[in-house]
C-alpha cells in the first residue's frame, strides 16, 4: 500500500510551501500546529505571509497575542490557536529551536498532543512517525478494518496500522497518503476507480460485492441484450 501511494503522489501528489525542500524543522513543525482542525489549502493561502511576519521561533515567541489574533482571525484560527503557538514557540526558543527525542516528554511542552508530537520526530528527529488523523484514519480502516474505539489517538491497532504504514520513508508516506485520502479515498464520494490501490482494498471489495448482490441479497441482473 504505502508503495502505492508513493507512486501515485509522484505525479498527483500536492505542492505546499512546508514541503519544499528549503523548508526547515520550525516550518515543518508550526504547520502542523495551524493545520489541527483546517485545511492543508487554507493554510497554504496564508502559510508565506505567516512565515514572513515570524520567521523562527524566537520572533513568534516574542509576538503579543493581540497581534497574532489579528493576524489569524481572517482565517478562523485566532483564539486558541494563537496562544498554542506562542506556547510552543517559547518553549522551542528556550531550547535553541530543540525538542526532545523521547516523545514522553513532550507532554511537557505547550500545544504538543499526539500529533504533533510524531511531527517534531519526524521532521526534527528523522523518526517514523505517522501523521495519524482522520483521513490517514479513513485510508487505514477503508484498506484493512475500521477501528473499534471512537477516539484515534487510543485505538491500539490503528495506531500500530499507521506506524507500520509510514515504517519505511515516513516523510513521503505520510504526505502520500494525506494528498491520497483528501484527493481521491474522499469521506463522501470516495473515488475508487481511480484508486491505485483497490485491488487489496477491502472497502472496495465490499462495495464491489455490494454491487452484484444488489439491494435485498439477489443478484443484479445484467439488463444488456443478447
Amino acid at each position: 500500500m504505502a508503495k502505492g501511494l508513493k507512486e501515485w503522489a509522484k505525479a498527483n501528489g500536492r505542492d505546499f510551501p512546508w514541503r519544499l525542500s528549503s523548508a526547515g524543522t520550525y516550518q515543518q513543525v508550526i504547520v502542523e500546529v495551524l493545520l489541527q482542525r483546517t485545511t492543508a489549502t487554507a493554510v497554504a493561502g496564508f502559510f508565506g505571509a505567516f512565515v514572513a511576519k515570524y520567521p523562527d521561533w524566537s520572533q513568534l515567541a516574542a509576538a503579543k497575542v493581540e497581534d497574532l489574533e489579528d493576524f489569524l482571525k481572517p482565517f478562523g484560527l485566532w483564539r486558541r490557536r494563537a496562544k498554542s503557538l506562542i506556547g510552543i514557540a517559547s518553549y522551542a526558543a528556550q531550547n535553541d529551536g530543540r525538542f526532545p527525542s523521547d516523545p514522553g516528554e513532550h507532554r511537557h511542552v505547550p500545544a504538543v498532543g499526539q500529533y504533533v508530537s510524531n511531527a517534531i520526530l519526524q521532521f526534527q528527529h528523522g523518526r517514523a512517525a505517522p501523521l495519524l488523523d482522520v483521513n490517514m484514519a479513513r485510508v487505514i480502516e477503508r484498506f484493512v478494518r475500521p477501528r473499534k474505539l471512537a477516539d484515534i489517538r487510543h485505538d491500539p491497532w490503528l495506531q500500530e496500522a499507521a506506524h507500520w504504514l509510514v515504517r519505511r520513508g515516513s516523510k513521503e508516506v505520510n504526505w502520500a497518503v494525506l494528498d491520497f485520502a483528501a484527493l481521491v479515498c474522499r469521506a463522501r464520494s470516495p473515488l475508487c476507480p481511480a484508486c491505485p490501490v483497490s485491488a487489496q482494498c477491502s472497502y472496495f471489495n465490499r462495495s464491489k460485492v455490494t454491487r452484484a448482490i444488489g439491494p435485498g441479497g439477489s443478484p443484479l441482473k445484467d439488463s444488456r441484450q443478447d
